[in-house]
């Protein structure tokens, strides 16, 4: 159903991370879930090749800039969310799937080269907008947060975005150790020796945190609504 696409196009924003929480939140209750790896790392299909992932997670690294978009499109008929982690520059792929996109979220750290690089998705998914004529909801998620300082750097973002109008997550994704771990040991949050990984349970509030606020920003679209729109994109 909905098609939610992870950017920015400056690299080592934290996108991918941030996709592979959301996926494993959303197949934890119960959801299924296509994530299609766009990133050259590929560090999400390294991930899906170790033990321990959910069968409700699909993943699909085998597109082109030219078939990507269709390949959401068929996705989106039976899977209950589609995530894509795009790749950190700004290309016909990145704008082929944006464009079959329901929410944009942009990853951004507290630095001015992350803003940059999340501005320039953003200018990049209102011209896509104007040229799709449909709304493409599109968000700023802050990433790598201290868990207990906010620094000098992040609050200056902040105050930016929201100045320009830029929706931003009240709910930032934590630096924490664990959701490194997950690209070594794969599985989820919920898979992991509580007593080995440090502050696990925070880690696995804050991962469904950033979901539910998530689900906020995926506009509500009946089901007849989607099939329409996907006869009509297709």
């Amino acid at each position: 159903m909905p098609a939610i696409s992870f950017a920015n196009a400056k690299g080592g924003a934290g996108k991918t991370t941030a996709a592979l929480l959301l996926a494993n939140e959303l197949a934890a209750r119960g959801e299924t879930v296509t994530i299609f790896d766009a990133d050259p790392q590929r560090w999400i299909s390294h991930w899906a090749a170790l033990p321990g992932k959910s069968p409700r997670i699909t993943v699909i690294n085998q597109f082109t800039p030219a078939t990507i978009g269709n390949a959401i499109l068929e996705e989106r008929k039976t899977a209950d969310y589609v995530i894509v982690d795009l790749e950190g520059t700004e290309n016909l792929l990145v704008a082929n799937a944006l464009c079959v996109s329901d929410l944009v979220l942009v990853p951004i750290q507290g630095c001015a080269m992350d803003a940059k690089g999340g501005a320039k998705v953003l200018d990049l998914v209102a011209k896509l907008e104007n040229a799709v004529r449909r709304k493409i909801e599109r968000s700023v998620v802050l990433t790598r947060c201290h868990a207990a300082v906010t620094t000098r750097a992040m609050k200056a973002i902040q105050t930016h975005l929201s100045e320009n109008g830029i929706d931003v997550l009240a709910q930032p994704i934590i630096e924490r150790a664990v959701f490194r771990d997950l690209f070594d040991l794969g599985g989820s949050l919920r898979d992991m020796d509580r007593k080995r990984s440090s502050n696990l349970n925070k880690a696995i509030e804050n991962a469904m945190g950033f979901t539910d606020e998530v689900l906020t920003r995926v506009p509500k679209m009946k089901k007849k609504s989607i099939l329409r729109f996907l006869r009509r994109a297709a």
